[in-house]
């Protein structure tokens, strides 16, 4: 359990940088803060995705509590605005909150009353349900709950024009058809609350001000025991809305289970299994995976990356196979789709589909599954075959060493794609070292597979080739580790980067030196992953805050990486380099900003500061993956 007393819950900021996540399992979402202050235009009871996640949209962004305690009335919920007013506070009166099997739950002291809230969501169905419970009371207590409404884009905002639609049903009232709201003895009504303020959005230098419908109110009179129960559920719907209290409590049973069935053995292995599950999606094309909440979808080499932590390192064998085979059939003059977030499908990666040929290596050591390698093995060839070739962007193995170039001007191919007007901050083109790891690996693990099968190929010798071309020419003359990438247009990049660590990672890529691991650990690792860029480079930024655009130069330009604790710790370990105390700090992490989860990123100088999204797929899942490994 995760849980805070009013030291945290007392203070706005500490609270309200503490955020909490429950999902659908189809990439909608319920999100907030601890205060209950809602610092983000994503934060919300019922965000509602399309699906694969490639778009969201918000619906009830809020319940506010109103306790009526005779003649006194306590605003419990915790609003900002555009003129720099926090009204209502209700986040002083908030004595407890505690992250309990993935149930967030906040308990409210009013001196003889104390109010609890639970919140969870539906597990196939875009629902969510909160539950308000009296457990102490000398006398009958009020509580009045304002639905704040709205129905739009999740990366947008909403302003007041005319008055929406909101229709009665039985036990409540439907937004402009969207979805519905039921509970006790609803009371409609209708006013905008104009100028409702976001502070993370501000910071971030979006717009962070809208406006929100609400919509009447819910009542109820308790007396201790007694509960007020609250559903939303989005369109369509399907008879009677299911009870809030219910979906409480399966949420903490599935909680459970999915900490029986990965195999957790503690307290962290057990919330990493529930923070795993929160991020693996149903789509109508089979499973996949969210990369990152609250604003990203599907996101290939995001998937193929987190695909070990995710799916192997739990025990979800059958729903890997299905991501394989789903990935297999998208395969394209040998690449992957990166992603449909933009509205597009776009095949702009140099990397998913080399992820996706080490994923296919990883399942079959968990489950020595050949049936599946035969089933992709058309793919797997396509893959290798097309980027010996050439494919999109320049993409093609150089034939003079068998090592994989790639690169066009204004894309940026790699993991490093971050571009700010329509430039590459750092565009890598030429052969860049993880690159070239995973190219060997693919031709390796390919190579090995088809063996198996008893499929004829010469995928072996290239993997030699491209090996021996690797040692050749990657190592840097002065001993401090490998370049960056070798034979760009301004030569070879020298820049210390973590990508030289998978080079030493995986499996079948000939570099046991322990000399990039320490060249890593010194200039790169901190407490919570590897800084993208040591801090004496002259282009170093160690702050990833600002406006987009600032934002987006530091991404790749020193900014820390939690995923990359999972290369640094399986490279540590093939060197025979210590790993104590190394995932210390990913665990107390668990409890500073995405709550119970780990985010995407974090400012490259001390404190190391959260950044980008609470939580994020493939932190998660390397940080698992390098916590069974140390069993």
């Amino acid at each position: 359990m995760i849980a805070f007393g009013r030291q945290v819950c007392g203070d706005l900021d500490l609270a309200s940088s503490r955020e909490w996540l429950v999902t659908d399992g189809l990439g909608g979402y319920a999100m907030g803060t601890v205060a209950g202050l809602r610092t983000r235009r994503y934060h919300g009871l019922l965000v509602v995705a399309s699906p694969g996640a490639g778009s969201r949209r918000l619906g009830l962004a809020a319940l506010e509590p109103v306790v009526r305690v005779g003649e006194r009335l306590f605003r419990l919920a915790t609003d900002e605005w555009a003129g720099g007013a926090v009204d209502p506070a209700g986040h002083v009166y908030l004595a407890h909150f505690s992250l309990d099997h993935g149930v967030p739950c906040w308990r409210w002291d009013l001196g003889d009353v104390v109010l609890q809230r639970e919140i969870a969501m539906a597990h196939g169905r875009p629902a969510v349900g909160v539950v308000f419970r009296l457990l102490r009371a000398s006398r009958p207590v009020g509580l009045d709950l304002v639905p704040l409404c709205t129905w739009r884009d999740a990366h947008g905002e909403r302003h007041a024009g005319g008055d929406p639609e909101v229709t009665a049903v039985s036990g409540g009232f439907e937004f402009e058809h969207a979805y519905r709201v039921t509970g006790p003895d609803w009371q409609p009504g209708g006013d905008w609350y104009r100028g409702v303020y976001a502070r993370e959005e501000a910071a971030r230098g979006l717009n962070p001000v809208e406006d929100l419908w609400a919509a009447g109110r819910f009542t109820a009179e308790l007396v201790p025991g007694d509960t007020v129960q609250i559903t939303a559920a989005a369109a369509p719907f399907d008879g009677t809305l299911p009870a809030a209290g219910g979906l409480v409590t399966a949420a903490r049973r599935r909680a459970r289970k999915l900490g029986r069935d990965a195999g957790a053995t503690d307290a962290v292995g057990r919330q990493l299994a529930i923070a795993a599950d929160q991020f693996l999606i149903d789509t109508p094309a089979g499973p996949s995976a969210v990369a990152g909440y609250p604003w990203f979808g599907e996101w290939s080499r995001d998937l193929m990356t987190s695909f070990g932590g995710l799916l192997l390192a739990t025990n979800r064998y059958a729903e890997a196979r299905e991501v394989l085979l789903r990935a297999g059939a998208t395969v394209s003059e040998g690449m992957l789709a990166n992603t449909a977030d933009t509205g597009t499908l776009e095949y702009n990666t140099a990397d998913a589909a080399l992820w996706f040929l080490h994923a296919i290596g990883r399942y079959v050591d968990a489950t020595g599954d050949l049936d599946t390698v035969a089933a992709l093995a058309g793919s797997m060839q396509d893959i290798l075959a097309h980027h010996r070739d050439g494919t999109r962007y320049g993409i093609v193995a150089d034939p003079a060493d068998g090592l994989l170039t790639q690169g066009c001007p204004g894309y940026a191919l790699t993991w490093m794609d971050a571009r700010v007007d329509g430039r590459p901050v750092t565009e890598r083109r030429g052969k860049p070292v993880e690159i070239n790891a995973l190219w060997i690996e693919g031709l390796a693990v390919t190579a090995e597979l088809f063996d198996r099968i008893g499929r004829r190929n010469d995928w072996g010798a290239a993997a030699e080739r491209a090996a021996a071309s690797f040692r050749r020419r990657f190592p840097r003359p002065d001993g401090l580790g490998l370049y960056d990438v070798v034979d760009g247009p301004g030569g070879d990049d020298p820049s210390v980067r973590p990508n030289q660590l998978l080079a030493v990672a995986l499996p079948h890529v000939p570099v046991p030196d322990p000399r990039p691991v320490e060249v890593c650990r010194t200039a790169l690792l901190t407490s919570v992953g590897l800084r993208s860029l040591a801090p004496d480079t002259p282009a170093y930024l160690g702050r990833h805050n600002g406006s987009p655009a600032e934002r987006d130069h530091a991404y790749h330009q020193g900014t820390v990486w939690p995923w990359l604790i999972g290369p640094f710790t399986d490279a540590s370990r093939r060197v025979g380099a210590g790993t104590g105390g190394l995932l210390d700090g990913l665990e107390l992490h668990l409890s500073e900003w995405g709550l119970g989860s780990v985010s995407e990123t974090a400012e490259g100088d001390a404190p190391h500061t959260a950044t980008g999204c609470p939580f994020q797929a493939w932190s998660v899942a390397e940080f698992i993956r390098a916590r069974r490994s140390a069993r």
